[in-house]
C-alpha cells in the first residue's frame, strides 16, 4: 500500500513526516534490548509480505500483516514498519524517501491499534477472543487502506477516483488477512506464547 512519490501534496508530505517522527520516537524510547530480535522478525515478516505487490496508480495492493506486527511489536511496531519501508524504498523503490513519512504513519498508525485490541483479546475466551483476533487483522487494513485514500484525497480532487479504486481493491486483502491472523495468533500462543508476551514493552 505504498504511496509513490510525486503524488501527495506537500503539507499532506510534512504532516505525515511529522506524526511519524512522533511516533518513532515513543516506539523507540519502549524497546527494551530483549525486544531487539522480537522487532527486527517483525520488520522482516512485514518486509516479505508486501513485497509481492500489484501496482494501482499512485498506490498499490498487497499483504500488510501489520496487524499481526502491531499485536506482537506494540509501540515498537513504528521502529518495525519505519526500517521495512526505509529498506524497500532504498533498494527497490518501492513507495520512496520523501513519502517515507505517510507510508510509515498509514501502516504503523493502525498496527498500533491493532495491538489494543488483541491486548483486549487476552482477557477473553472463545467466540470473542476469535472475533478480537479477526479483527486484529481486518481493522488495520481497514484503517491503512482509508488512511491511504484519505492522503490522496487531500493532495487533490484529481486523486479521488485512485483513492476509491485502492479502498474497493483492499476489501478481499481485510478479510484475507483476519483470517490468516485467527490462525497465526492461535498458533503463537500454543507454541511461541513468549513472542506476544507486552511485558518488556509496558
Amino acid at each position: 500500500m505504498h504511496i509513490s512519490e510525486g503524488i501527495l501534496s506537500a503539507p499532506v508530505l510534512g504532516a505525515g513526516a511529522a506524526a511519524s517522527l512522533g511516533f518513532l520516537v515513543y516506539g523507540f524510547s519502549k524497546m527494551k534490548d530483549e525486544m531487539l530480535t522480537k522487532t527486527a522478525l517483525m520488520s522482516s515478516l512485514f518486509f516479505v509480505g508486501s513485497f509481492i505487490h500489484v501496482p494501482l496508480g499512485p498506490s498499490s495492493v498487497h499483504l500488510l500483516l501489520n496487524g499481526l506486527v502491531g499485536a506482537v511489536l506494540g509501540f515498537a511496531a513504528f521502529p518495525a514498519i519505519f526500517m521495512a519501508l526505509l529498506l524497500q524504498g532504498l533498494l527497490f523503490q518501492f513507495g520512496g524517501i520523501t513519502t517515507l513519512g505517510v507510508n510509515t504513519f498509514d501502516a504503523a498508525f493502525p498496527a498500533l491499534c491493532a495491538y489494543f485490541i488483541f491486548r483486549q483479546a487476552l482477557a477473553v475466551q472463545g467466540f470473542k477472543k476469535t472475533v478480537l483476533f479477526f479483527l486484529t487483522g481486518f481493522i488495520p487494513v481497514t484503517l491503512s487502506s482509508i488512511l491511504v485514500a484519505f492522503m490522496l484525497f487531500l493532495s487533490g480532487d484529481k486523486l479521488f477516483q485512485a483513492a476509491q479504486a485502492i479502498l474497493l481493491a483492499h476489501i478481499p486483502v481485510m478479510f484475507i488477512e483476519g483470517i490468516a491472523t485467527v490462525f497465526i495468533l492461535n498458533f503463537i500462543m500454543k507454541v511461541y506464547p513468549s513472542l506476544i508476551d507486552h511485558r518488556s514493552a509496558k
